[in-house]
């Protein structure tokens, strides 16, 4: 089997949610002997060897800058990445198609692909989850810009039926979008771990990791340093890319709150599994979040808030808060008490049935070679869009 995936984003490396799950789908497919055509967007990382040693073939394409998605017809997340070079190679030959996120599906409903299996896999619910950043977002423009996306976003998603099938990463998701379509398929994350990886005893420290840069983690982060650790004496590590000024001034305000900026992969996997309590904190009950499944299968004890694990099926293997008070009075139960192999074996059941990545991989192929074509799907798009 032969497949083309359309990535948002450079998947490697595999440092942030959406590429986490491109990168290990990637490397599953491979080992399950997938020949991968794989296509990815050029924004703001470099072209990787690594993709070269998954797939047979790599190809690049820039995305383009705000500006030239203008007038705002559709989404800038989708326009931005309206390349004619890749449409020409998808037209080559007649190998499925995987579209990673509504972000590539700008050619899903073209006249050129109407007789190919395609499918989407869904990260998020794009439109909620641009406009609940809107919804935080304090900068006027930004909030703008999220408003607009989150609006066009919701219109866009009028083009999925134009796929065989629409694969779900979350039950929250799964259920959102299974009562708009059809061809509704679950298919949980692609990570970084064949098996948990936790360690017994105890540990030091709490940790929050993530991308600091993202105001949903950066407000996350500043809930846990000014509405829980300022009350406490625990230590508390924020590990991540690009923390924000806010964030470096107030932490710098406390001695027991230490930042670990853009650690490299070999010091956060230490990080995670030393940490005695991983704390991770949300307020966008969008998706599932990949930091959560990496927690799971490295570390301790995973402290979260009912957001984080909203319909994901996890909330048997995490404890959960739901107030600052319930946060401190866990942290200082939890740091007494001891990760024993008990958690571990009751942690490997919850999370094995679902998320194998060999196991998710072979579905989705079976998927792929069970898709029957149901007949011409025809285009929206006009003469001038198709040339983009």
């Amino acid at each position: 089997m032969v497949v083309h995936i359309v990535a948002f984003d450079i998947p490697y490396p595999p440092t942030y949610g959406g590429v986490i799950d491109v990168f290990f789908k990637l490397v599953a497919l491979k080992e399950a002997g997938v020949g991968i055509i794989l296509h990815a967007f050029e924004y703001h990382r470099e072209p990787a060897k690594e993709l070269e040693d998954l797939c047979v073939e790599v190809n690049y394409y820039p995305r383009k800058p705000i500006f030239k998605s203008l007038p705002v017809r559709y989404p800038h997340i989708v326009k931005s990445r309206a390349s004619q070079r890749l449409l020409a190679r998808l037209v080559e030959d007649t190998h499925p198609i995987l579209f990673e996120g509504l972000h590539t599906t700008y050619f899903l409903s073209h006249e050129s692909l109407k007789d190919r299996t395609k499918l989407v896999r869904m990260h998020n619910i794009e439109w909620e989850y641009y406009f609940q950043l809107s919804q935080r977002e304090s900068r006027y423009w930004y909030k703008q810009y999220y408003q607009a996306e989150s609006r066009q976003l919701q219109f866009w998603e009028d083009t999925l039926p134009f796929a065989d099938q629409i694969l779900t990463i979350s039950p929250k998701d799964t259920a959102y979008y299974q009562a708009k379509f059809k061809n509704i398929h679950h298919l949980p994350p692609f990570h970084a771990h064949n098996k948990l990886s936790c360690k017994t005893g105890t540990g030091e420290y709490c940790l929050y990791h993530g991308n600091l840069g993202v105001v949903e983690n950066h407000e996350a982060a500043m809930f846990l340093v000014m509405e829980v650790f300022a009350a406490l004496e625990y230590p508390l590590i924020l590990a991540g890319s690009d923390p924000l000024p806010e964030l470096i001034e107030v932490v710098n305000t406390f001695d027991h709150i230490v930042l670990r900026p853009n650690p490299g992969q070999a010091e956060m996997m230490d990080l995670l599994h030393h940490a005695h309590i991983h704390v991770l904190p949300t307020f966008q009950s969008t998706g599932i979040k990949l930091k959560l499944i990496n927690s799971l299968y490295t570390g301790r004890w995973v402290l979260v808030n009912p957001h984080m694990i909203n319909q994901t099926g996890l909330e048997f293997s995490t404890i959960v808060a739901h107030s600052p008070e319930e946060w401190q009075e866990n942290i200082d139960k939890l740091a007494k008490q001891a990760f024993t192999d008990i958690e571990i074996a009751q942690r490997t059941a919850n999370l094995s049935e679902t998320y194998s990545n060999s196991d998710n991989a072979r579905e989705l192929m079976a998927l792929i070679e069970n898709l029957e074509y149901n007949g011409p799907r025809g285009h929206l798009m006009d003469g001038e869009d198709a040339v983009q």
